[in-house]
């Protein structure tokens, strides 16, 4: 929608798109200049200039992915872009923004990973669903509303946990007294209800920092690469 009542909307050409910045809330764009990007199946979704997409293990770039990318797991959903030209990279109107790694440690939702820069590495975090980016340069991430930081000791409900930074794995935290309680008691007889983030939540501790989405509803799957319905 336009900024203004009565005025158009905001047409971009290469030159008037942000280089490495956000366009919108929803849109981030990546300045391609010979410095190729990692970036996840499915979330490109225009660019100008002369840009290349390469599979992981295939191609002319085994030298750079070998040095940087460390997750068989889910080497099938990831490409190398380069090239010369802007990117647009988005995730079903998700908020998308760029983050900064300083010789960090993050580990993240591997969903919410959308692209990274090769000067990080990505490895196959030991905790299942997650991703973990080593050393410093920036990556992009997707999450179902604003990202909120947070500083450990916390619990958190799992639904709403992005990832954390330079601080220990989480454990799990079941609230015994809400289990034992009347709407535990219904659940584990009847079935219904699920688990909620006042069951069971994660546990941090320690130095670091946790960043959390402001939802509890994750984004949703869908094959990696497929067109939206």
């Amino acid at each position: 929608m336009p900024a203004n009542p009565g005025a158009g909307p905001v047409v971009h050409d290469p030159l008037t798109l942000p280089g490495d910045d956000n366009v919108d809330e929803y849109t981030f764009c990546v300045e391609l200049k010979g410095n190729p990007w990692f970036l996840q199946k499915g979330k490109m979704i225009a660019y100008y200039g002369t840009v290349a997409f390469n599979g992981i293990g295939h191609g002319p770039l085994e030298p750079l992915v070998r040095g940087s990318f460390h997750s068989p797991l889910h080497a099938s959903d990831w490409v190398v872009a380069e090239g010369s030209g802007k990117m647009l990279l988005a995730d079903r109107a998700f908020d998308v923004n760029s983050y900064d790694l300083d010789e960090g440690n993050l580990t993240i939702r591997s969903g919410n990973l959308l692209a990274f820069q090769p000067s990080l590495t990505l490895k196959q975090s030991i905790v299942p669903g997650f991703l973990t980016l080593l050393g410093t340069g920036r990556f992009v991430a997707a999450s179902n509303g604003p990202v909120v930081f947070m500083e450990p000791p916390l619990r958190v409900d799992p639904r709403a946990l992005v990832g954390w930074a330079d601080c220990p794995s989480p454990c799990h935290h079941y609230d015994h007294g809400y289990l034992s309680g009347v709407l535990g008691g219904l659940r584990a007889l009847t079935g219904l209800g699920g688990a909620s983030g006042e069951e069971h939540q994660l546990e941090f501790t320690g130095a670091g920092t946790v960043l959390l989405q402001s939802s509890e509803e994750l984004l949703p799957e869908r094959p990696v690469g497929g067109a939206p319905e």
